[in-house]
């Protein structure tokens, strides 16, 4: 029978504890120095490596020593709500999101937008049908679950490159990322107000395409027809590419 006693109990903490943060948690006694050595280098080495490959872009902005520095907080600071490697990623990007203060002002949307894409590759959903010979300002409308309208201050697609900028700009940056038919997962730049109208039909599906625009222009201080023509046009564009189809009817 496992030995299942408060005492058991007391050294496993005790041992995880320092395997977590042993520059802060000494090592139980009586435990081999060498071995206590190699499950130290183990665990974070695991959890450097899983988060390298997920947030490779994140790594390389801040270099080496400062990344390895912020796995090593994380491994210390972070309880884990589950117990999926898979899953480790989406807490680390809600861990950064949740820090006063990053070693990068632009980190943790970047993490985020680095997320984005195994998220919606492993999403259990289905894509819309392509829609043809719709009129989307008459027709109510939803969004795909595979497209996922996204806005950051920081241009996060640029990080990391040559011309990236060291401050953000003034005005939002607008992405659409979306899951095609094939499996693929694409990234296209938007405006801001494409995302918030993608936003909107996501929240309120069963609407028009012109009771969104409407509302959009509302929202932003526009005369409510101001958005309509060149609205429609980009909804057709999203018909086209199934980011956005005709709502079912109601049961």
């Amino acid at each position: 029978m496992a030995d299942t006693s408060p005492r058991l109990h007391a050294q496993q903490r005790a041992f995880t504890a320092h395997l977590r943060d042993p520059e802060r948690v000494a090592a139980p006694t009586g435990l081999d120095p060498r071995r206590m050595g190699i499950y130290r280098r183990l665990v974070f080495n695991n959890v450097l490596g899983l988060l390298g490959n997920g947030f490779p872009v994140c790594a390389r902005l801040l270099g080496e020593a400062a990344w390895a520095a912020l796995v090593r907080r994380f491994l210390a600071d972070h309880r884990a709500q589950t117990p999926l490697f898979t899953e480790l990623a989406a807490e680390f990007v809600q861990w950064l999101q949740e820090r006063p203060v990053l070693p990068h002002p632009a980190l943790a949307e970047l993490a985020h937008y680095e997320w984005v894409e195994t998220a919606l590759y492993q999403l259990d959903a289905c894509p819309l049908p392509i829609a043809t010979g719709i009129d989307p300002q008459v027709v109510p409308l939803q969004r795909s679950p595979l497209a996922w309208p996204l806005l950051y201050h920081w241009p996060v697609h640029r990080l990391g490159s040559a011309d990236a900028p060291a401050e953000p700009p003034t005005e939002p940056t607008g992405l659409l990322v979306r899951r095609d038919a094939d499996g693929q997962v694409r990234f296209a730049t938007i405006s801001p107000l494409a995302a918030h109208l993608l936003e909107r039909i996501g929240q309120s599906s069963g609407q028009t395409g012109a009771e969104h625009l409407q509302a959009l222009a509302q929202a932003h201080g526009l005369p409510p027809d101001v958005l309509l023509t060149e609205g429609t046009a980009l909804l057709q564009q999203f018909l086209r590419h199934a980011v956005i189809a005709p709502s079912p009817p109601p049961a």
